[in-house]
């Protein structure tokens, strides 16, 4: 049985990022002296990895200024808006229109926006969840206004981050290329510092690393003086301003997506758990942020919350992923139970290893120590925002619950809950939070 205790593995409070992160500011020359420079008079909590940390200050040093990036007058679009090119952020034919897509800039010279187009930001991160984010739109959608809209905003940054990452999606930044010099010393300090070589052909790292690169200076502009005209990092900046939320937290997804360009193994379980933190806990922590807490514990919780729905998909996934050359599995864990590459690889024919049965035990056991933490988030959150967080992790179990009752016959045919089922535990939790709170 493992350590209930996520923070006892790994606290985002201890690691130097939230203090290098302000270390670097405009020019590459700085990049360059801190990464020369002696890390040895920082004092941090738990010992750390010197090559992670330089990585991080390169990361932490991308920004965004007026004069290395093309800027556009408001005024000038104001004359736009009354044309047809200003129509929304639905089509003709039902697509999803940026309101925006027109403006070869990215930036506006204005410090402040209009309301109107804050609020056609928001509708077009709205109009995007709703078409891709599934069970998750439905649970957002019982948030109070305010609370529903800034979360939509939040999952439209995800979304598109996870769509440049491993999908086909192309962001767009007016002025951008993958050989900018920018851009290509960017990549180049990440791989330089990084174990290992890309894990994907030249062309498409390259391409990849320099979207994220400038999807991370898109980021920069929620919290800084200049905003993007990009909708969904207009409607975030109107967020981050309203709850507060830390960049480091959204910075640390983005260093989850680029992780898994240069690494495709997992050797242990703590090594899992930090890429489990990037890519979802700190989604949870951000999400309270807007949900609204009571007490610091609720970070913990949430922290919790994060990794016991990655942890499902990864088991869930395992087949897909192993198609791409991908094992999330601690491979630690895997061989003690005589499991190995070429054994999760064989499909569904890892079913009549007898290793499998026990070591998804094992793994959902791990699990489920990180669920039970996570349920004890939801009664230290404002009660108008209980019901999303406590539905989708209800989604969660009753999908860890379908793997245990099929003995991890995760190959056969995908995992899931049918919409009869959603329905119905949707309703459970609701009529839980209405009358019963939690």
């Amino acid at each position: 049985m493992q350590d209930t205790n996520p923070l006892g593995r790994h606290s985002s409070g201890s690691r130097p990022r939230q203090i290098l992160r302000y270390m670097a500011e405009d020019t590459e020359s700085d990049i360059e002296i801190i990464l020369e420079a002696e890390l040895s008079e920082i004092v941090y909590s738990e010992p750390i990895d010197r090559q992670e940390d330089q990585i991080d200050i390169v990361r932490a040093a991308v920004d965004i200024t007026k004069e290395a990036a093309r800027a556009i007058s408001i005024t000038a679009l104001e004359a736009v808006r009354e044309s047809a090119l200003f129509m929304g952020v639905i089509g003709s034919r039902g697509e999803l229109l940026d309101p925006f897509k027109h403006i070869d800039a990215a930036i506006w010279t204005e410090p402040e926006i209009p309301e109107h187009m804050i609020e056609t930001s928001y509708e077009f991160c709205e109009e995007l969840t709703r078409r891709e984010a599934g069970n998750f739109y439905h649970s957002f959608k019982y948030l109070p206004t305010e609370k529903r809209r800034s979360i939509m905003a939040y999952y439209a940054f995800c979304r598109r981050a996870d769509d440049i990452a491993d999908g086909d999606f192309v962001d767009i930044f007016p002025g951008g290329s993958s050989d900018n010099p920018e851009s290509v010393n960017y990549r180049s300090n990440i791989e330089r510092l990084s174990p290992g070589g890309p894990i994907l052909d030249r062309s498409t790292y390259n391409d990849k690393m320099s979207q994220l690169f400038y999807y991370r200076k898109k980021l920069s502009t929620a919290y800084g003086g200049f905003t993007s005209t990009d909708p969904i990092f207009i409607a975030l900046k109107d967020t981050v301003r309203k709850y507060g939320i830390q960049r480091q937290l959204l910075d640390d997804m983005i260093s989850g997506m680029e992780n898994d360009f240069h690494k495709n193994r997992y050797q242990t379980f703590e090594e899992l758990y930090s890429y489990c933190y990037r890519v979802a806990s700190t989604v949870g922590l951000v999400c309270i942020e807007i949900y609204g807490y009571d007490e610091p514990k609720a970070k913990e919780y949430a922290e919790s919350w994060g990794v016991f729905m990655q942890l499902i998909n990864i088991i869930r996934d395992v087949s897909e992923d192993a198609e791409r050359d991908r094992i999330y599995l601690p491979m630690e864990d895997l061989a003690r139970w005589g499991i190995s590459e070429d054994d999760i690889k064989s499909g569904k024919d890892l079913l009549d290893h007898p290793g499998w049965a026990p070591f998804v035990e094992e793994y959902l056991d791990r699990a489920d120590n990180y669920r039970q933490r996570a349920f004890k988030l939801f009664s230290h959150l404002d009660k108008s925002a209980r019901y999303s967080p406590a539905a989708m992790a209800s989604f969660y179990q009753s999908i860890m619950g379908k793997i245990t009752k099929k003995k991890g016959d995760v190959f056969t045919e995908r995992i899931q809950l049918t919409k009869t089922e959603k329905i119905l535990l949707a309703g459970y939790v609701y009529v839980r939070y209405r009358f019963f709170g939690f």
